[in-house]
């Protein structure tokens, strides 16, 4: 089916017989003196060339320009494709204690914050179809990017976030109020929150038990994740010593938080058990969206502009030609 982009544009093709009229009732006024009976014979002259082929060619190739200028399009029928993903909301904590360097990756350690990111990184290139948004906590929870399909932003955030952004303690039940808040925005049945966290929670206005009841009448599914190894080798000036670095950290909440909300908790010791991730991704149903329908286009303008082109050097090659037989003549 022919389109037009801007039809309205189609009224320019008037202007020429516009300006032909107004030439014609000045001409009309100045006949009726006298002293300008000697234009009538150039007027008359000049209303037979207006059929002319120069004339004809440059009504066409404004034509055609006027054509172009409507943005013509050739669309195509229908098409509907179903729609299928996931909505998942990312919660990451940015506390002072991810700074401690005990994730192990090629026999290099690496800080706890390292070890999420380079996982995370490769999770959100593997989410295409779903949609996902950041949520950044420590002293308070901040939204970096809303849900969305725009993988790369949410990939660039990541990779902005530091140590102590946001302050060096951890608002657990902050970022669940956040969260919950944020998916209540879109019409989902499956809200997912994935929290990321290795401590207890220190700071916030809101406690996690209350955020967990707001989860819960929402019907946000909480999926959290503890990271940190279990043993360290702590070299002190009495010699090494083991230690366990993720004494802060709180599994009991962590747990409670996903069983009360139909979710499950996962212990990142090191970076293949943080790995698990992708198997719970793999676990949630998929969110059937409203199917997309669209009609491929195809655009036609080069055609009327080609033409124009093609018969502006014809209407050139003929000023020349008349040019020439006016010279001989005279």
């Amino acid at each position: 089916m022919l389109d037009f982009g801007y039809p309205w544009l189609a009224v320019l093709a008037l202007a020429p017989l516009l300006l032909r009229l107004k030439r014609q009732a000045a001409s009309d006024a100045s006949l009726t003196l006298p002293a300008l009976a000697k234009l009538a014979s150039s007027e008359q002259q000049t209303q037979r060339s207006w059929f002319s082929l120069h004339s004809a060619l440059a009504m066409l190739i404004w034509l055609l320009l006027v054509i172009a200028a409507t943005q013509p399009r050739w669309m195509g029928e229908p098409v509907t494709m179903p729609q299928q993903g996931r909505d998942l909301m990312l919660a990451l904590d940015l506390s002072g204690s991810m700074e401690i360097a005990d994730m192990q990756y090629q026999n290099q350690s690496m800080n706890r914050l390292d070890a999420v990111k380079l996982v995370i990184s490769d999770f959100i290139k593997r989410r295409q179809g779903d949609r996902i948004g950041l949520i950044l906590f420590a002293d308070a929870a901040y939204q970096q990017t809303p849900l969305t399909f725009d993988l790369i932003t949410v990939q660039k955030m990541l990779d902005d976030s530091v140590l102590r952004l946001v302050g060096t303690r951890t608002a657990i039940g902050e970022a669940i109020g956040l969260a919950v808040k944020r998916l209540n925005t879109y019409e989902s049945s499956n809200k997912v929150l994935i929290l990321l966290s290795d401590g207890a929670n220190t700071a916030g206005n809101i406690q996690p038990l209350e955020a967990l009841q707001l989860a819960k009448a929402a019907g946000v599914k909480i999926h959290t994740v503890g990271v940190g190894a279990e043993q360290m080798i702590q070299q002190s000036i009495l010699g090494r010593r083991t230690v366990n670095p993720s004494q802060d950290l709180d599994e009991g909440l962590l747990t409670q938080l996903a069983e009360y909300t139909g979710g499950r908790y996962f212990r990142a010791r090191n970076l293949a058990e943080l790995e698990q991730i992708y198997q719970l991704i793999d676990q949630l149903e998929p969110i059937e969206r409203d199917s997309l329908t669209y009609r491929p286009q195809r655009s036609l303008l080069h055609w009327p502009l080609a033409l124009a082109l093609l018969l502006s050097f014809i209407l050139a090659a003929h000023k020349v030609h008349w040019r020439e037989v006016v010279k001989h003549a005279g």
